[in-house]
């Protein structure tokens, strides 16, 4: 037998006087106050950060702010792009100003919403919940969301249910969502339901606002009368109300003394570009770009994303979100009608004028009355009438005051020259100024307070982490249109043009004098190197739902026309990768659908290389609109067939998957595969019906679609 076969004994002398040293230690630790005395530990030393201080915890007891603030109501907000938190802010002053009530705006992120239990009775709660994705409650929302739908709710002083702990709270909801998707408004319904049934009072019916082209109107019909009665339980006498002088929201001070490395020219914060994450998106350098339409006409841009060293990780079907910045000549225009473009690089401080309010200021100050413009204030969004109605206040000429009374109050004139001609802040007040004056007016601070931050943009990572761990990959068709009402027009998609730029610049591809620009090189020109033509683009990763199933023999459904085919991109390469390395696949069917093979098939050459790779267990099915007589899409593809899907479906439990248009195509898909289960399940209308929408509450039908 060789030495190495000989049979050792369990413990050896040197293990045996390890293990006594450590008895000993271990006691003489135990004892260590009898022997030597109460030893004390210090305290770890406090955690800094660069210009920050101390981190201090962030007191969450809303009820004792409200005590010390002395506030009488509080407008709670759950907003994933800020229209929740805009429209909070703006009934926070109205019920300031024209009421006399006091209030104050928090984000339920902020807040312990366990004690609503101890909501004084005498005052006032608002809920203003936007409902993200499928019926989803928005990121800073969780939280609550989660309290409000555990079977015996948790709040501070105890109490099942059924014993009404939120009886004290009195309480008014107005919900925001999209009617393109399935579970309307679904977040805001379920609080309003659930808050009676936890004892609270309803004041006033629940507003409902639609994201698809009425929520502003949704909004000014709903509030008027919800003022009445929010008024009379507050016990305001409304025939003693006056309309008042306005109160401006922000103080603007222009700095002459200041120190140049704290100037913000678009960073959001002043851990920005350092850390990654929604607050801190990650500076990532562009490998290759390249244009996937063989069009004239349209544009669709492919980006890879560099995130070596990033720290970031994702997975197929995760999103990316970009964070853009407005065009040059809309900056311009502003800052011209305005009467600031002589001050355009003046550094200025915005601070919020309610020393109680959640923030202090509206976006990292100090700056410059460019940097707010281009990179804060989402100078592109819908101008409200109300807004416009109180514009009119500040127009010095008669006739110019005269179009924006009327625009304000007549609800089809705003319709007709506003809504549906996509008039932008800055080409409405062109269009009051008088032989093309300056309205220096109009308060920069009422535009600050009114129109909505500028926020990122989220697209379907069209790669995967299996074959591009270092790289996210971007697919974006560029938006521009004329609109009907004003056909002269082209209306610009803010991050797809600006992508297309950048694209552009990359290629050394001539920009049209017409489209716009932007300013590529970002805050302090740290997103450009001359010398290696590299750009950079900030973004964060944000994690969902919409992922393949965890067992590869699994049959995947995936039904994704246009850049729908984004994540379906990274699923199938996933899928073939693991093929290649022998594993067991199951079918994976992809349904894509374009207007012409040979002009806006994206990624043809490589789907088709892919699924030859997936072999038999691969089926791609084409639907190329415009290249016959009637136009053929995806779900009459899905109709052709149909016994295919049922059975990969009913009979061996696969995914069904959606991405793309949720107003038109993700809607004719859902009643396709309604009708495949009226037939091949002999199923009527309603059972059939039943049948898809249990398959969604599986998981088994996920859809990632967009209005």
């Amino acid at each position: 037998m060789t030495p190495e076969h000989v049979e050792e004994p369990f413990v050896d002398t040197f293990d045996v006087i390890i293990l006594l040293v450590s008895v000993i230690c271990g006691a003489l630790y135990f004892y260590r106050e009898k022997f030597c005395g109460k030893t004390e530990v210090p305290p770890p030393p406090p955690i800094t950060t660069p210009n920050r201080g101390l981190v201090k915890k962030k007191n969450k007891d809303f009820v004792q702010k409200m005590r010390d603030q002395d506030k009488n109501v509080v407008l709670f907000y759950g907003s994933q792009t800020g229209t929740a938190e805009d429209y909070a802010s703006r009934l926070a002053k109205e019920g300031a100003q024209r009421f006399g009530l006091r209030t104050m705006t928090v984000d339920v992120e902020d807040c312990d919403m366990e004690l609503l239990d101890k909501f004084p009775e005498d005052c006032m709660a608002f809920f203003m919940m936007a409902t993200y994705g499928e019926g989803e409650p928005t990121d800073d929302a969780v939280e609550f969301w989660e309290l409000l739908n555990s079977e015996c709710p948790e709040f501070s002083q105890g109490g099942a249910p059924e014993s009404k702990p939120l009886s004290n709270l009195r309480y008014v909801v107005f919900a925001l969502g999209n009617k393109t998707y399935e579970h309307f408004n679904a977040v805001g319904r379920y609080v309003d339901k659930r808050l009676e049934e936890l004892g609270a009072h309803r004041v006033y019916r629940k507003g409902e606002g639609d994201d698809d082209g009425s929520l502003e109107e949704d909004f000014l019909g709903w509030k008027e009368d919800m003022w009445k009665a929010v008024c009379e339980a507050m016990n305001v006498d409304l025939n003693a109300v006056q309309p008042g002088t306005r109160i401006p929201t922000y103080s603007i001070e222009e700095l002459d003394v200041y120190d140049k490395a704290k100037v913000f020219y678009g960073e959001i914060n002043e851990k920005a570009f350092t850390s990654n994450g929604m607050q801190n998106p990650y500076p990532s350098p562009i490998q290759r770009t390249r244009e996937l339409f063989n069009a004239t006409d349209r544009n669709c841009v492919h980006m890879e994303l560099d995130i070596t060293g990033s720290g970031i990780t994702y997975q197929s079907g995760d999103h990316v979100a970009v964070w853009p910045m407005n065009s040059e000549q809309d900056v311009y225009r502003l800052l011209k009608v305005l009467g600031l473009w002589e001050k355009r690089d003046k550094i200025v401080k915005v601070t919020n004028t309610d020393s109680s309010a959640s923030k202090e200021h509206p976006f990292p100050v100090p700056t410059t009355y460019a940097t707010i413009f281009r990179n804060y204030l989402d100078i592109h969004a819908p101008v409200s009438r109300q807004f416009i109605a109180t514009l009119a206040n500040y127009i010095p000429s008669q006739e110019g005051r005269a179009k924006l009374t009327t625009l304000g109050e007549d609800k089809e004139a705003y319709k007709r020259q506003v809504t549906d001609a996509h008039l932008t802040l800055g080409e409405l007040l062109e269009s009051v100024a008088q032989n093309g004056k300056t309205l220096e007016e109009v308060p920069l601070d009422l535009i600050i307070e009114t129109l909505p931050r500028l926020q990122c943009r989220y697209y379907s990572i069209s790669s995967t982490p299996k074959v591009s761990p270092n790289s996210i990959h971007i697919t974006a068709t560029v938006l521009s249109y004329k609109p009907i009402a004003a056909p002269t027009k082209t209306v610009y998609g803010l991050a797809t043009n600006y992508l297309l730029q950048v694209h552009r610049k990359l290629e050394n591809i001539k920009h049209p004098e017409s489209a716009p620009y932007y300013l590529y090189s970002g805050p302090r020109e740290k997103f450009y190197d001359k010398e290696t033509n590299t750009i950079k683009l900030a973004l964060h990763v944000r994690h969902t739902n919409f992922k393949l199933p965890r067992n590869l023999e699994t049959p995947v459904i995936m039904v994704g026309p246009g850049t729908g085919v984004a994540p379906f991109r990274g699923f199938v390469l996933e899928r073939a990768k693991f093929k290649s390395e022998g594993e067991s696949v199951g079918d994976t069917v992809l349904f894509y659908g374009c207007r012409k093979e040979n002009e806006d098939f994206l990624y043809k050459d490589e789907l088709r290389q892919v699924f030859a790779r997936l072999g038999d267990s691969g089926k791609l099915f084409t639907a190329f609109s415009r290249e016959q007589e009637h136009k053929v899409y995806v779900q009459h593809r899905i109709a052709e067939n149909a016994e295919y899907i049922w059975r990969l479906l009913y009979d061996r439990g696969g995914f069904f998957y959606v991405c793309g248009d949720a107003k038109n195509m993700a809607h004719d898909v859902n009643g396709a595969l309604i009708r495949i289960a009226q037939q091949y399940g002999n199923m009527d209308e309603t059972r059939a019906t039943a049948y898809v929408k249990d398959l969604r509450n599986q998981g088994k039908y996920q859809e990632d679609v967009w209005s």
